[in-house]
Formats: structure tokens, C-alpha cells, sequence
């Protein structure tokens, strides 16, 4: 294995630092950046760069770690579809045991497809369609968790209307926050989801009453990203108290979906623990009679993903050196959205070893925004150097778009020493096929 470069005194983790929280990246003397057994440099010698890259094993470890923290509950795992929606991450997820959490009619088909059971899929999201609630009751998916009264009445009317009973959960909104970054915490009172503490009971026994549904239990989800267990108590304290509540009025109350939301490290954060994660859901509601469900998505599918990427070149302007790559806000737009931080290593083992400097990391895109890192510490890169963004398997390739008519970035898949394309890149001409020019613009 190749030795790799010190960097100065720095609050940024060296690429040593970065790698050795990721056990399923290496670095070696020759073939250089490794994920799983695979080089990185090979799969961008053969696809091309930008390239999203998955690991595998990866995915299959952490769903595993996850499922034996919760085994003594008995908790049910529904992989967060939003995450990472490809079907051979799904079908993987599936194989490992996980049903789905999904938030649309399209990640809904996307489950069935990949070989997830109905009865294995919850129907989560503020704002469900009428024709996506009844694709889920002719389904016959698990649960829908129901976000609003609203939303409860038209269920009630479809589900009826052809004949269904749906079991649904009333989404809770516990007024916590989660101390995440504002842009994904769900679970305090001024967000958009879910249904206030105050309004629950009476929600429930109206449910109750209502054709077509049948009240089964509760849900929520705080937010994500979240690195202690303190929010997670606070909020299932308070359902916890709503159960109570429920069944002491003559309701019955058999399921409690926890949500999700366990963060990962990106680059020097302590990661969330499936154990304490899991003992928060035993101490605030267990030994109550419930069955439990989690939605993890982040924690799953994060750390098992990456982009490769290529140097296009490297100016200096005013003093501040900029690292241009191909890859752009359109593949990874979390930098962008959230100023996220994704750890960037380079692919090359002589890169990795040589002495390191300030650059700005950016794309080509056509907006200042489109920044992947600013004042980060990397050695010089020639045109055509590559390098992998750390910690993109979620929310990284689902987000993409074709800004600037990009097309999209082809995805590949590790396993072990073997590798295959999951999607190739998008063809250019793909981007206009479908449009059309109305008659009276036509060339005369």
C-alpha cells in the first residue's frame, strides 16, 4: 500500500484520516484508489468520467450491522427509497431483508420492480395523489402513513370507492427539533409534515370511523442527518404518551413507524449508532405491545457510494487557485443545496503522496454555486488527474439533472473484484428526443 502525503495543521482530515474511516477504500502503490477490490482508475479507464460508483458490499455490511442492532426489538427495516432509488441497490436491499419506505407512486413501482414484497412497503409523504393512494391500496402495500386530514379524507374516499381497506398510520409531527441542518429537519412544529400532538387523538378516532381505512398506528420522522440520540427520545417520548393516550380512549394501536434519519460521518462528524439509535426505540417504546419500523436511507446507502471524477485544468485568479472538474452541481448538487462537505481524495497513488496546497474545487457549470470545495487541501492535478467525492451514495445520483444539457452520469457497481455498469451515461441526443417544435416556429 502506498504511503500517503501529511497535510499541514489543518481542522480538515488528511486523505490518510479519510480513508481509514472507510474500510472498503485503499490505497496502493500501483493501482492506486481501491473500493472494495476494484480500481477506481480502471472503471474511469473504461466509462469515462463523471462515473457514479457503489459499493456492493458496502451496502450489504451496514444493512446487516443495522438489522442486528435492531433484531432484539423485532423492529421491521424499510430501506428510505429517496436515498438511492436504483433497482440493483433495491434489489439488493431486498435480498437483504429490508422492505421499502417510499414517498411516490414512481419509487413505489421502483420497489415492486426490484423484488420488494407489497406487504413489505410503506407509503410515506405530504403530498399523495389520489391516483398514487389508489395504486398503493391495489397494490396492497403495508401501510400508508397519512400526513394530514386532508390527506386522511381523500384516502378514506378512494380506498372505498374501489373497494380496499388500507391500513394506515397517522405521521406524527412531535415538535422536535433534530438539531440537523434546516433544509432537512421534519419534525418541529413550523415544517410541513405530519400532524400536530394536539389534533392526534381526535384524528385517530375519526379514522376510525372513516370507510376504507383502518387505523393500525403511528409514525414520524424528526429529520435527517441526525448524530445523537437525544431528538430520537424526545419524539418517541411523546408518541409513546399519544399510544397511551390512544388506547386508553378504546383505540387500537399496534405499529409505530420510528423514522430514520441516522447520520454518517462526512468528515470528522461521529457517526450515528445503529445500537444507540436502537436502544433510544427500546427505552422510549418498548415493552409496549408495538410492532416497530425504522427507515434508514443516509446511513444505508452514504458511505457506500462515490464519484469519480477528472481534472479538466487548474488557473489561478486573483490570488486563489481553482481546480476545475467535468463533474458539476448537476451530478452532486448537495455542496450547492446544503454547502455539504464530501471528502475528495485523488485516484492517483503519486498524487496522493505529493505535497498539498489551497484550491477551490468547482465544476464547469455556468454558476458560482457550483462549488464543491473551497480553500480544500490538494496537491497540484493535471488535466485529466482524477479524484473520488467521497459519501455520495445518497442523495448523490437520485438528485442529478441535466442542467446546462448535461446528460446524465453513467453508474457503475463494485462487488467484491468484479465491477458492472448499472446505468450507462445518458446519450446527449437523449435530452431533446422527446421534444418537439410547435408548427408555426417550424423553418420556412
Amino acid at each position: 500500500m502506498a504511503a500517503l502525503a501529511p497535510v499541514p495543521d489543518t481542522a480538515e482530515p488528511s486523505f490518510a484520516e479519510l480513508l481509514a474511516g472507510r474500510p472498503f477504500l485503499s490505497m496502493h502503490a500501483q493501482d492506486g484508489l481501491l473500493l472494495e477490490d476494484v480500481p477506481l482508475s480502471a472503471i474511469a479507464d473504461a466509462v469515462g468520467t463523471p462515473c457514479w460508483v457503489v459499493s456492493a458490499g458496502t451496502l450489504r455490511a451496514r444493512l446487516a450491522a443495522l438489522r442486528a442492532a435492531f433484531d432484539p426489538l423485532r423492529a421491521h427495516v424499510h430501506y428510505a427509497v429517496k436515498a438511492n432509488d436504483h433497482l440493483a441497490i433495491l434489489r439488493l436491499m431486498a435480498a437483504g431483508g429490508a422492505g421499502a419506505d417510499v414517498v411516490s407512486g414512481g419509487e413505489m413501482q421502483r420497489a415492486l420492480l426490484a423484488g420488494i414484497p407489497p406487504d413489505r412497503i410503506v407509503f410515506s409523504g405530504v403530498g399523495k395523489q389520489p391516483p398514487e393512494l389508489l395504486q398503493a391500496a391495489q397494490a396492497g402495500i403495508a401501510q400508508i402513513n397519512v400526513e394530514s386530514a386532508e390527506e386522511l379524507e381523500v384516502l378514506s374516499a378512494v380506498a372505498s370507492a374501489a373497494g380496499h381497506s388500507v391500513a394506515v398510520a397517522l405521521r406524527i409531527n412531535p415538535d422536535v427539533d433534530a438539531g440537523t441542518h434546516a433544509k432537512i429537519t421534519t419534525g418541529r412544529a413550523d415544517n410541513k409534515f405530519g400532524i400536530g400532538l394536539d389534533t392526534a387523538a381526535a384524528l385517530y378516532a375519526h379514522a376510525a370511523s372513516l370507510p376504507g381505512v383502518r387505523p393500525v398506528g403511528l409514525a414520524l420522522h424528526i429529520g435527517s442527518q441526525i448524530g445523537t440520540t437525544a431528538p430520537y427520545r424526545a419524539a418517541f417520548a411523546r408518541v409513546a404518551d399519544l399510544v397511551r393516550t390512544l388506547r386508553a380512549a378504546g383505540q387500537t394501536v399496534s405499529r409505530v413507524d420510528c423514522g430514520g434519519g441516522l447520520g454518517i460521518s462526512y468528515r470528522d462528524e461521529v457517526e450515528g449508532s445503529p445500537a444507540a439509535f436502537a436502544g433510544a426505540v427500546g427505552a422510549m417504546l418498548g415493552g409496549m405491545g408495538l410492532d416497530l419500523m425504522i427507515e434508514p436511507g443516509r446511513w444505508l446507502a452514504g458511505p457506500a457510494g462515490l464519484l469519480l471524477a477528472s481534472v479538466v485544468l487548474t488557473k489561478t485568479t486573483a490570488g486563489r487557485r481553482f481546480t476545475v472538474l467535468d463533474a458539476a452541481m448537476n451530478d452532486l448538487v448537495r455542496p450547492a443545496m446544503y454547502d455539504a462537505w464530501h471528502g475528495i481524495v485523488p485516484l492517483g497513488a503519486a498524487d496522493a503522496v505529493a505535497a498539498v496546497s489551497d484550491t477551490d474545487i468547482v465544476g464547469p457549470v455556468c454558476e458560482t454555486g457550483d462549488t464543491f470545495a473551497r480553500s480544500r487541501l490538494l496537491p497540484p492535478l493535471a488535466p485529466h488527474a482524477r479524484v473520488a467525492i467521497l459519501d455520495a451514495g445518497a442523495y448523490g445520483s437520485v438528485m442529478s439533472s441535466t442542467y446546462n444539457a448535461r446528460p446524465l452520469a453513467a453508474q457503475v457497481m463494485v462487488d467484491g473484484d468484479r465491477w458492472a455498469v448499472i446505468r450507462p451515461r445518458q446519450p446527449l441526443e437523449s435530452l431533446w428526443a422527446n421534444e418537439t417544435i410547435p408548427d408555426w416556429l417550424a423553418a420556412r
